[in-house]
């Protein structure tokens, strides 16, 4: 929960409206070719009966392209749900969102390990907690190029698995 709010959130936007699965499949992205986008409006209007906007309405309105889009990738999603390669790369990004969440309390508690070893003199206390906090730190420092990265390579696999799935 804390990892989906301080940093999904915080970089993707809370309603998903800017997650690599939603930006991917707008016309003014450039991660997939338009004929591979074409491919993939035409599937999610054939599967879904969802109608994705032109690129002329795309650029009228923007938010609600990105609405639509994440109702076809939600039900994208649940076309998939049986694909181990797509599942990998789900459970890799998980892993990581989750393990910035923990970093965040685990950085109070190396803080007040190495407070309580400062106050009562205790060295090895100190030091501890000084390592620790570094520790935690360095993922949190990096956390936006992480999940971009994760987020990324879930949403070519997603998009690509879609395509080849009947």
């Amino acid at each position: 929960t804390l990892s989906k709010l301080i940093f999904q959130a915080g970089y993707f936007h809370i309603d998903e409206l800017k997650m690599p699965t939603t930006s991917y499949l707008l016309w003014s992205d450039t991660n997939f070719d338009i004929s591979i986008k074409s491919l993939i409006h035409g599937k999610i209007k054939k599967n879904f009966s969802i109608l994705l906007l032109s690129s002329e309405e795309e650029k009228g309105n923007e938010i609600s392209a990105r609405k639509i889009i994440i109702s076809a990738v939600a039900q994208i999603r649940n076309a998939t749900r049986n694909n181990k390669l797509l599942l990998q790369h789900n459970i890799e990004y998980g892993f990581v969102r989750n393990l910035l969440g923990g970093c965040v309390p685990a950085e109070i508690f190396s803080i007040a390990i190495f407070i309580y070893g400062k106050v009562n003199h205790l060295h090895s206390l100190t030091v501890s907690g000084g390592v620790l906090f570094l520790i935690y730190l360095i993922p949190i420092l990096f956390s936006r190029k992480l999940l971009n990265v994760y987020g990324e390579n879930y949403a070519k696999i997603l998009l690509n698995q879609f395509l080849s799935t009947k």
